[in-house]
């Protein structure tokens, strides 16, 4: 498929009430495309997918679109969408230690590379403190310094390990065996 082809079927599996913040619509999308603004289209459809629960198709379509148009920052994001379809995703507060008090100096990426070691109360067979490894996504922000807090999307290398986290549970990230 073409780039307008991937973007025309993922219109089509957003819902035709469906608005974003700013009221654009899947019709003011249409418009988009018919005036080739691709780029234009598929960033108001990200959207779109961000304020509601859209297939798997979707994301998947936009993210070959966005590898079209070499937007690998898209690309990257849409593939992570996937991910929570697949995988589920689990929306949290995080605080990064200060550089001070922690072993990481540096900033962590924000765009779904960094892979860390949770502990959400599971136990080893032995008893002893058991970790899940989840992707990390923080929203809004390319980095997220130490000391710094954001909110983030984790997404669960083991879904069946994170069923029993809860709402207002608190979990910690680990690098290393020392808390991040």
């Amino acid at each position: 498929m073409d780039v307008l082809e991937l973007l025309e079927a993922a219109s089509l599996l957003v819902p035709e009430e469906a608005a974003t913040e700013n009221d654009i619509t899947v019709r003011d999308i249409w418009d988009y495309l018919v005036h080739d603004e691709w780029e234009i289209a598929l960033v108001l459809l990200e959207e779109l997918g961000d304020a509601r629960s859209l297939p798997l198709a979707f994301w998947e379509q936009l993210a070959e679109a966005a590898e079209e148009l070499q937007l690998e920052r898209s690309a990257t994001w849409c593939h992570w969408r996937c991910s929570e379809i697949r995988n589920g995703v689990i929306r949290a507060d995080l605080t990064l230690r200060p550089a001070a008090e922690a072993r990481r100096t540096t900033p962590i990426s924000g765009g779904g590379v960094l892979r860390p070691m949770w502990d959400i109360g599971r136990l080893s067979p032995t008893g002893g403190r058991a970790v899940s490894i989840a992707g990390l996504w923080v929203e809004n922000m390319p980095m997220l310094e130490p000391g710094g807090r954001a909110t983030v999307r984790l997404v669960p290398l083991t879904p069946s390990h994170w069923t029993h986290v809860q709402p207002g549970q608190q979990i910690t990230m680990h690098e290393d065996r020392t808390v991040a």
